[in-house]
């Protein structure tokens, strides 16, 4: 017998409606059905009024913590009651079978978590010919690099992730100091968590799960340039932050078998497309040098800030070796 689950879903403004809709709709169709569906709403009063009025199938909350995803996550932490808690973004659509894909993996007692397949649903339904795969992270997907089915994770995706309730309590939740805040699209909040997690456990793991997936909706938007330079900035900042509160090792661990074995054999790719004249091969290839660097010089600034708040308050900075900041390139 699986474990019973609460669903979180996050939401913040008024012109994601048609997508909220779609993804409670989309939990309404599970084939096993969850305890509760929690709606949390960050820090958006006609939205929450709104949301309250058209969904009786959710309890819909305002959020308690401060503005942002993780505040709002943490808010439906706490209110959750299910065993488990599943959390899946306001633009992203469940399969039927997602939410029972994702509690089978914790028949094994050590599993704490558990990320699943995050699949773009694109605005044109075509997709990006210059954006690789290796970076479909800067558009919240699932991207070449990922371990296999049933494998660990360092860190959940977290349009579909679910977790233990009680381990996620026990380590007081998501930093609210990461994460996204309204549209700009820092990160990391998973990241530090589920380190934290690890951390907690002495042995615990968190698994990929193939069989559980969603789809999530790409604003065109995010199929930009300016989008992407800033998302891989705001994803260098962020790990900043987190090599800054558990440690480069733990910070960077995931990043350094991405940058060593995906980068090189992403651009190899992009470079043999490019010699074939297939379309977008060039630009993809362009693509890597370019989220690369916006990644570095994010991090960069965020230790940069660090190591100032650090001076301020009368701590010396450590020294590290330039080539940490080319290892932090990824979710």
């Amino acid at each position: 017998m699986n474990p019973s689950a609460s669903v979180v879903v996050c939401a913040y403004s008024d012109a994601r409606w048609r997508r909220l809709a779609s993804a409670l709709g989309s939990l309404e169709r599970q084939t096993e059905a969850p305890l509760e569906v929690l709606l949390v709403i960050d820090h958006n009063p006609g939205l929450l009024a709104r949301a309250a009025a058209a969904f009786d199938g959710a309890t819909v909350l305002a959020s308690g913590g401060g503005p942002g995803l993780s505040g709002a996550r943490n808010t439906g932490l706490r209110a959750a009651c299910g065993d488990v808690v599943a959390f899946l973004d306001d633009d992203a659509v469940a399969a039927p079978d997602w939410l029972a894909e994702l509690l089978t993996a914790f028949a094994d007692s050590s599993v704490l978590g558990v990320g699943g397949v995050v699949s773009p649903r694109w605005p044109d339904g075509t997709g990006a010919t210059w954006l690789p795969e290796e970076f479909y992270w800067t558009i919240g997907c699932s991207y070449r690099g990922l371990p296999g089915d049933g494998s660990s994770l360092r860190n959940p995706i977290g349009a579909n992730m679910a977790f233990r309730r009680d381990a996620l309590l026990k380590v007081g939740g998501f930093a609210e100091e990461l994460g996204r805040v309204g549209g700009f699209p820092a990160g990391c909040e998973e990241t530090e968590l589920a380190i934290r997690l690890h951390r907690a456990s002495g042995g615990g793991r968190i698994v990929h799960s193939w069989r559980a997936r969603v789809e999530h909706e790409v604003e065109p938007a995010r199929l930009r340039l300016p989008y992407f330079v800033t998302r891989c900035w705001a994803e260098g900042l962020s790990k900043a932050v987190v090599e800054a509160r558990v440690g480069r090792d733990r910070a960077l661990e995931s990043e350094r078998r991405y940058v060593v074995h995906t980068l090189p054999s992403g651009v190899a790719h992009g470079l043999s497309d490019a010699h074939r004249g297939v379309p977008g091969g060039g630009a993809g290839a362009g693509a890597f040098g370019g989220g690369a660097a916006g990644t570095v010089c994010g991090s960069a600034a965020g230790g940069g800030r660090l190591a100032a708040a650090g001076r301020a308050a009368g701590r010396p900075a450590a020294g590290e070796a330039p080539s940490s900041r080319a290892a932090a390139v990824i979710v």
